[in-house]
């Protein structure tokens, strides 16, 4: 699948099958979040990737459809870059696209992951002075949601809005 059929086809995906994914793709989709756009090169990002099943029943507390993902990669910031939060979301939507090339499901769990924050750095071992942007869950689809977007006819605008 090339760039742009992965990006018309990524979907938000929160049912999976609870299939393992090879820890060459995830690999793959962390190497895809690496090689994001970054303000003045600074890649202020780690990741972290869960496969352990006790750590992701911990994580569910997030959001209770998680706990059938193959994996939860958490997206470790240093807030000391300027442009950390647009540099973390650059690499997170590289990962989206780069799970749905591979064949897998993937969803930003941002609003989420906010409120339990502090309670995820420590189970993860994540530096005090480090923020912890999101949690991708990621795993085979059990489900292909097809909801809309809205037209480019409707959002496009040239020269002027």
């Amino acid at each position: 699948m090339n760039a742009l059929e992965a990006i018309g086809k990524r979907r938000s995906v929160r049912k999976y099958t609870g299939e393992p994914i090879p820890g060459k793709d995830l690999e793959k989709i962390v190497d895809a979040g690496r090689l994001a756009a970054t303000g003045s090169n600074q890649q202020p990002w780690d990741f972290v990737v869960v496969t352990d099943r006790a750590m992701v029943a911990r994580l569910k507390v997030a959001a209770e459809w998680m706990e059938k993902a193959a994996a939860i990669i958490a997206v470790v910031m240093d807030p000391s870059s300027r442009w950390w939060i647009e540099d973390g979301s650059a690499a997170v939507e590289n990962m989206l696209i780069a799970s749905t090339a591979l064949g897998y499901g993937s969803c930003w769990l941002e609003g989420y992951t906010l409120p339990h924050e502090e309670e995820f750095k420590k189970l993860l071992d994540v530096p005090k002075e480090k923020r912890l942007l999101t949690l991708v869950p990621i795993g085979v689809p059990a489900e292909e949601p097809t909801r809309e977007k809205r037209s480019l006819q409707e959002v496009l605008h040239w020269e002027r809005y």
